[in-house]
């Protein structure tokens, strides 16, 4: 088999993969991204690996699959947003910034309103409402049917408004 004809067959194994991945059937997700791996090493096999191991909550091995599909393809975008995303769920949000900031700036990836939707939550976590109301909008205009993003927008602007109102001046 060629070179070629191995990758052709990977990727339709990370399909296949990803497939299960979405049905939440995570363990045999894990395998055929693995046998992907095994038959030509791509930087999407090793990406959708990590984010199929962050479900079981092992962030550890799942940025390590980030980090080896980085060293494939440093231009895609979507292992720096997942690394951030994994520090975010760890609660370790300075570490998570400058991934987000570095997958913002990848210039092969489709989902630029993920790592902004990130960025807003870790701003949001933080209390610092005006960067994360910044990042939510952006998500927003990257994707106008981001759901999560307007939910996300307007919860921030009733924070701040709270804060505003609840202030000692009465808002002035």
């Amino acid at each position: 088999m060629s070179d070629q004809e191995k990758k052709q067959e990977a990727m339709e194994m990370v399909g296949k993969a990803y497939q299960h991945h979405m049905r939440g059937e995570i363990e045999r997700a894990i395998e055929l991204y693995t046998k992907s791996l095994e038959l030509h090493v791509t930087p999407e096999a090793y990406t959708y690996r990590g984010w199929a191991r962050s479900y079981r909550k092992d962030f550890e091995a799942a940025i390590a699959d980030c980090h080896r599909a980085i060293d494939l393809d440093p231009e895609f975008g979507a292992p720096y947003n997942d690394i951030g995303a994994y520090y975010l769920e760890m609660g370790q949000y300075e570490d998570a910034i400058p991934w987000l900031h570095m997958a913002l700036k990848a210039r092969r990836y489709e989902s630029y309103c993920y790592p902004h939707f990130n960025l807003g939550r870790v701003y949001e976590a933080q209390d610092r409402l005006e960067q994360a109301l910044e990042h939510f909008q952006s998500a927003l205009r990257e994707n106008p049917g981001y759901a999560l993003a307007a939910k996300a927008v307007e919860r921030v602007k009733e924070k701040r408004s709270f804060r505003i109102n609840a202030s000692p001046a009465g808002g002035r």
